[in-house]
């Protein structure tokens, strides 16, 4: 299980985080939602430790990992998709797959062949360079990045922006896969409100940086959430 206990976090005299609390377990997605601004990609990084916190504690499987960095997190399984995918526009599908093999076990660098299940059309480039792919594709290429290191935590910041709708539904296809193989915890930030309450297990939504309101997704009313991530 991962767990975010009263988390603070500031870039320098601004503060993103206030006292932000949240789980997400293997077998379920726990969905992040919240306007832009109110500290959804500040928690992510919190996280998978591209940012200090100021206090609070984040546990993976019962170890205080707070103060572990990124490369670290990553070697526990750990992976991150970022808002905007960050995929390497000069290199090709392969590379950019290959460029997560450095944090497993010399024996087990290797594309393994479930990703070509989950992302058909990346198996047919390749040898294409990443920035000449589409902006749906790309998304893929980064989700497929990701899951190359075989996390047991898959972090997905706003994987819908700026995507097409048949991508989108492939999106959701593929986290619904994932969550039902049971051994994976998904942390799912959205705004697209449709996509992320028809996958979420559990629902926390920011506001100014606090969690204004959470709860089992069967729990809460959907007007409920929609109040706060309207614009």
């Amino acid at each position: 299980m991962l767990r975010v206990e009263d988390v603070h976090l500031h870039y320098g005299a601004a503060i993103a985080l206030r006292g932000v609390s949240l789980t997400a377990k293997a077998g379920e997605v726990a969905c992040v939602l919240g306007r832009n601004g109110v500290g959804k990609t500040s928690l992510l990084r919190a996280v998978t430790g591209m940012h200090a916190v100021s206090a609070g504690r984040i546990e993976w499987e019962g170890e205080d990992i707070t103060l572990l960095p990124a490369y670290e997190r990553a070697r526990r399984g750990i992976a991150t998709v970022p808002q905007g995918r960050d995929i390497f526009p000069l290199l090709t599908v392969r590379e950019n797959l290959e460029t997560g093999l450095g944090l497993l076990k010399r024996g087990q660098r290797k594309i393994s062949d479930e990703i070509f299940d989950f992302f058909p059309v990346l198996g047919e480039m390749l040898a294409r360079r990443g920035g000449d792919l589409s902006g749906g594709q790309q998304q893929q290429l980064a989700i497929a990045r990701a899951l190359v290191i075989n996390p047991r935590v898959l972090v997905l910041d706003e994987p819908t922006e700026g995507i097409q709708p048949s991508i989108i539904k492939e999106i959701g296809k593929i986290i619904a896969r994932l969550r039902a193989r049971g051994d994976m915890a998904i942390l799912l930030v959205e705004q697209y409100f449709d996509f992320a309450f028809d996958l979420a297990d559990t629902v926390s939504v920011l506001d100014r940086g606090q969690v204004a309101l959470s709860g089992r997704a069967e729990t809460l009313a959907a007007e409920d959430v929609r109040a706060y991530i309207a614009i």
